[in-house]
């Protein structure tokens, strides 16, 4: 079961880049910013046993652009019940209107206390993330996105889900 679900979030982000690669280079372009946020995060699953209920917390994510390409290296980090959920994510950032994109990638998710709830599961997973930026002021981003933790609960095969919002300082 674990292969499968790893085999179909490699075939999405597989497809979406290669379905992606024909973007027009005079299509408007979206933000190269790098930044820092900080917002809020809200799981919105549960393992399914007694102790891994879906949290309420915050988020501090980064971005940092790779020069001349449409990849970005981000950070995430999200924190409310007992732990905290650690994210390096490597995205593909396709531009969608002035100062704004939409990405969709991948990492992993360092729980600093396994068996303790993160509004993304409650052990180290593989992350598939998708979500939206955009530069609504000189230095001032808003971003959300959804994260989906595959096989991210102890004792179950319960995949998690949680969606994040803020605003980050462009730097």
């Amino acid at each position: 079961m674990k292969l499968l679900k790893a085999l179909a979030a490699s075939a999405v982000v597989v497809s979406s880049v290669v379905l992606s690669a024909g973007i027009a280079s005079a299509q408007t372009a979206g933000t190269n910013s790098n930044y820092i946020g900080v917002g809020i995060a809200a799981g919105a699953t549960s393992g399914g046993q007694g102790n891994d209920d879906a949290q309420f917390g915050g988020n501090v994510q980064g971005r940092v652009t790779m020069p001349r390409t449409p990849v970005s290296l981000r950070g995430s980090v999200l924190f409310g019940g007992d732990a905290t959920a650690i994210m390096p994510i490597v995205t593909y950032d396709a531009p969608i209107a002035k100062n704004t994109n939409v990405y969709f990638g991948g990492g992993y998710s360092f729980v600093t206390d396994e068996g303790k709830n993160t509004p993304l599961g409650n052990q180290n997973a593989p992350v598939v993330t998708l979500g939206a930026e955009s530069q609504v002021a000189n230095n001032v981003i808003v971003y959300g996105d959804a994260k989906w933790g595959i096989d991210a609960y102890r004792n179950s095969d319960a995949d998690a889900v949680s969606f994040q919002t803020g605003v980050g300082y462009r730097f």
